[in-house]
């Protein structure tokens, strides 16, 4: 290598040096305060037969992020344990439709990572109960099988299980997306233990609420929110019921 091109890997290797330190300091503080999920990422620079390459490296997995602070109280004093109970919002109905979520038995998101990258916190056996933003809760159901993308989705008909992107009222838009890993939609299988119409939605004040597509709330207004929807969500236990039914 010559003294030009060594310098050059030095000051670069620098910079990178400088905004990592940085980058690690700010994440911290704001992970610390859990106001905020904060994605860092490392970007490198690659020459290759005249090209500039770029690679990158997240400085914790998003998932893990969003987890950490999907919801944290105004003091330390205001956490507690989790409760086992997942929080779900189900949110944008330009993109996705409630009554279908309802019929077929599956919550999803998409249109962006930060939106589908928490449904991979569900496993089978996970207990949800569903918000959709600005009207309330709307269900609880039990996980039947871990996040699937668009492509592999299918819904019980009476025709048998068709394709999610030959029968949903917004197949043209996930049809558009479902390439791109990070735009896609992405679902989660349940069985609905209890699911009302929109229009009948629980919507309280002091009730729980949420940006994250899932969650787990260390708060105690979650414990308040679960504990008060048991009482209005009869057979939240869900005893009987089979895939998608209401």
């Amino acid at each position: 290598m010559s003294g030009s091109a060594g310098l050059k890997s030095s000051k670069a290797d620098s910079r990178i040096g400088w905004i990592r330190h940085t980058l690690h300091r700010a994440e911290s503080t704001l992970h610390m305060h859990g106001k905020i999920a904060v994605y860092v990422v490392f970007i490198q620079v690659f020459e290759h037969d005249g090209q500039q390459l770029l690679s990158r490296a997240w400085l914790i997995d998003p998932v893990e992020t969003q987890a950490n602070v999907a919801v944290s109280g105004k003091t330390k004093g205001e956490k507690e344990p989790w409760n086992g109970e997942y929080y779900v919002s189900f949110g944008d109905p330009s993109s996705r439709s409630w009554d279908e979520a309802r019929k077929y038995g599956y919550i999803s998101g998409g249109g962006g990572s930060w939106y589908s990258q928490t449904l991979k916190l569900l496993s089978p056996g996970d207990r949800v109960w569903v918000k959709i933003p600005k009207t309330g809760y709307v269900g609880v159901g039990q996980v039947l099988e871990s996040v699937q993308p668009v492509t592999e989705f299918t819904v019980p008909t009476e025709n048998g299980d068709q394709p999610a992107m030959s029968v949903l009222t917004h197949a043209d838009k996930y049809r558009q997306s479902a390439d791109d890993p990070d735009r896609a939609e992405y679902f989660v299988r349940v069985k609905w233990l209890n699911a009302v119409p929109a229009n009948q939605a629980v919507n309280e004040v002091g009730l729980f609420g949420n940006q994250n597509t899932v969650c787990q709330p260390t708060t105690p207004k979650w414990r308040h929110t679960v504990e008060r929807l048991k009482t209005v969500f009869g057979n939240w236990r869900g005893e009987g019921l089979e895939r998608g039914a209401l």
